[in-house]
């Protein structure tokens, strides 16, 4: 599967001038809600996905995602492993698991995000997971930043990556983009003017 193809054709890999949320800027930008948009597409990325982690023998019981990003790509990899789904979400800046979700003792979760850039927001999502009794048996996402090592892949991890070493990665493909500090950007210096996607209706 050329998942970066997908992501082209439905023109969730934007190119451009960027400031992305750690306030880095970058040429490129995912915008994975493009791809999720079509259900087909979804699927079979998901399908993908699922493969992946039937092929190891991990046992998983349920699916968790941090929202707002994580929901579709969650919920889709719920479908094809035909597993539980719940979200956790932020209430005053922390992350929480509400609207009546009940996660049961021992019981196994894979930590779903549409993109693991260094898996800080998976991260709160899976330490909420085990607070109320489950356990984490690995994160999974359609696309990986190449911050985090993931499964059958050479990328390395790096300094900045948050995900637990010792819990299994699920990625599709990685999407490893040069990223500038804003004094060091070579765009700015050109005179271009870095934006962040949403600003503009994007």
């Amino acid at each position: 599967m050329d998942v970066a193809q997908i992501y082209k054709d439905s023109n969730a890999l934007l190119e451009g001038h960027f400031k992305l949320s750690s306030g880095n800027h970058s040429s490129f930008y995912l915008q994975s809600a493009k791809v999720l948009e079509d259900p087909k597409t979804a699927k079979l990325l998901a399908q993908e996905l699922a493969k992946q982690i039937k092929e190891s023998g991990i046992k998983v019981d349920a699916i968790c995602s941090p929202a707002l990003g994580g929901l579709i790509a969650g919920f889709a990899l719920a479908t094809a492993l035909d597993v539980r789904f719940i979200f956790a979400e932020r209430v005053e800046g922390q992350m929480s698991i509400r609207r009546g979700f009940k996660v049961k003792e021992n019981e196994n979760y894979i930590i779903c995000e549409d993109i693991i850039t260094t898996g800080g927001s998976a991260l709160e999502a899976a330490k909420q997971v085990e607070a109320h009794g489950g356990n984490i048996v690995a994160y999974a996402a359609l696309a990986n930043r190449g911050f985090c090592s993931r499964v059958g892949s050479t990328v390395e991890t790096k300094e900045n990556c948050k995900l637990p070493l010792d819990k299994p990665l699920f990625a599709l493909d990685d999407f490893t983009f040069e990223m500038y500090s804003p004094e060091n950007c070579p765009m700015c210096k050109q005179g271009s003017k870095a934006y962040k996607p949403g600003s503009r209706g994007n």
